[in-house]
């Protein structure tokens, strides 16, 4: 994400996730105990946005850049 905030409920994440909301509950105060993120009523605000990519999965990178390279900010010339 370009942003800071997204606004997602928990149970829109659950779903696209395809887990149970109160796992994503769990995650989401365990991220917020930490610093990393702030969680209230559907607004997520990331706080430390490189702590939340050392603390993911090393698949993030991946996507990251395949992302970036298929999703350009700005248009080819």
């Amino acid at each position: 994400l370009a942003a800071n905030e997204v606004w997602a409920t928990q149970d829109l994440i659950a779903s696209m996730l395809g887990v149970r909301r109160e796992g994503v509950t769990e995650a989401a105060l365990a991220l917020q105990k930490v610093g990393l993120i702030k969680y209230a009523r559907g607004r997520i605000t990331v706080l430390d946005r490189p702590a939340l990519e050392r603390r993911s999965c090393e698949c993030y990178e991946v996507v990251k850049t395949e992302s970036d390279r298929l999703l350009p900010d700005k248009p080819a010339t």
